[in-house]
């Protein structure tokens, strides 16, 4: 609720950074009372949570220019609007969350015959069967790997490249400092209490991610785009600020490599 609060926030201004029609009338329509609840929307939160759901759509319409009749599996998606802002009406588009917010998200936004709710805990992997991976496979995690546990973030990383060679994965991590303060009990923007963030990473800690599974061919980070003042300006450019660099979240790209073949006169 209180992502989806600030994209609409972000979205309803003038001069916003992020079109995201969807979120903003979820935000009117829904009968949740978001700013009693929530507070007033801070415009640097809106704006940053805004530049983060658009750098993840540079990457679904990059891959749905490679794979226009490509699958997108979206984990942990809440009340993320992102199809509605990427949809080129060929995409499949997969959805796995929890009962609870599957259930809302039903009840909240509108879905068509090229979606499908997968009611299912991401780290279970059950979630995997049934998934028309011949067309090509996005798996995105916006908001949601920070808050396993380490060895299950990368375990998750690993059973996706095991299920999807020749895929792309994409996820957001919050650095190894914010998840300290976080498990911690430290205040975030607008006073909540921040949820324990268990996994942290640094830009260094990227090259530990191959060793989840020997299919990670790649890895890449994906830089949040210019935006509006300057939080906007910086906003590419935090690895080169030091007081940034080490505090910052990263979204990063991985590519699994594509199955072997089989060799001639094989099975």
């Amino acid at each position: 609720m209180w992502t989806v609060y600030h994209r609409a926030a972000e979205a309803a201004r003038p001069d916003a950074v992020l079109a995201d029609p969807r979120a903003v009338r979820l935000v009117a329509e829904a009968d949740f009372p978001f700013r009693e609840r929530l507070g007033p929307a801070r415009p640097g939160a809106a704006q940053v949570l805004a530049l983060r759901a658009l750098a993840f759509d540079g990457v679904v319409r990059a891959f749905l220019a490679r794979h226009p009749e490509g699958t997108v599996i979206a984990l942990g998606e809440g009340l993320e609007t992102q199809f509605w802002r990427v949809d080129n009406g060929r995409v499949h588009w997969v959805t796995v969350d929890l009962s609870d917010p599957l259930e809302l998200r039903r009840r909240l936004l509108p879905h068509g015959a090229r979606q499908r709710l997968v009611a299912c805990d991401a780290r279970e992997h059950r979630w995997m069967a049934g998934i028309d991976a011949s067309r090509g496979v996005l798996v995105t995690a916006q908001g949601l790997l920070m808050y396993l546990q380490p060895a299950q973030a990368h375990g998750l990383i690993g059973a996706c490249a095991a299920a999807f060679p020749g895929g792309t994965m994409v996820f957001d991590t919050v650095s190894r400092r914010y998840s300290a303060r976080s498990r911690d009990g430290v205040r975030g923007p607008g006073g909540h209490r921040l949820p324990p963030m268990p996994w942290g990473m640094d830009a260094a800690q990227r090259r530990l991610l191959p060793a989840a599974h020997p299919s990670v061919t790649e890895v890449t980070d994906v830089p949040l785009p210019y935006g509006r003042g300057l939080l906007g300006l910086l906003a590419p450019h935090t690895a080169a600020v030091p007081l940034l660099r080490k505090n910052r979240p990263l979204i990063t790209r991985l590519r699994f490599a594509e199955a072997p073949a089989d060799p001639p006169g094989g099975p």
